[in-house]
């Protein structure tokens, strides 16, 4: 059995829904789909072929037609037959691996860049640190003083509340 479906929609491209197909194909053992996006009178279009027994694109059919990625919004779904070759759903995991590399590798690119940046900015604050933390040191011995002789008025005064009251 071979069914051309189209999922049409405002926004069904670049939310991953060939990748969402072909995840769902794989479940079910489909021998064959090929998928492509497609733009008909101003509206966006999935077009998804498939090819297995009846059980399992009915199977495909109901999955898709209740669930789709998140980010996607879909106007309708439809199926017609289709009689022309499909191509293996091997074939679309392989493209799909290589359209998600194309789309990450420019990320990737620019987070290396970033974390260059940052370790340029790293090493500057630690240049920085050892002064920060003796001119710290610093300022921590010159109240220290003043504290233990607050301190020590604070024990004596709680020692003659505690007489007062008997408490001693």
């Amino acid at each position: 059995m071979k069914l051309k479906v189209k999922i049409a929609g405002p926004k069904v491209h670049d939310v991953g829904y060939r990748v969402f197909l072909l995840r769902h194909a794989m479940n079910l053992a489909l021998p064959g789909l090929s998928t492509y996006n497609w733009e008909e009178d101003g509206q966006q279009e999935v077009i998804a072929l498939v090819e297995g027994d009846e059980a399992r694109i009915t199977a495909f059919l109901q999955t898709i037609e209740k669930n789709k990625p998140d980010s996607a919004d879909v106007s309708k779904v439809t199926f017609e037959d289709y009689d022309d070759e499909v191509g293996r759903t091997s074939d679309v995991a392989m493209f799909c691996s290589f359209v998600q590399l194309d789309k990450a590798i420019p990320l990737l690119l620019d987070m290396r860049d970033d974390l260059k940046e940052m370790k340029g900015d790293i090493k500057a604050v630690r240049k920085t640190t050892g002064a920060t933390l003796d001119e710290i040191k610093g300022m921590r011995e010159d109240i220290q003083p003043g504290y233990a002789i607050q301190f020590r008025q604070v024990q004596a005064d709680v020692q003659a509340i505690k007489d007062r009251l008997g408490m001693s």
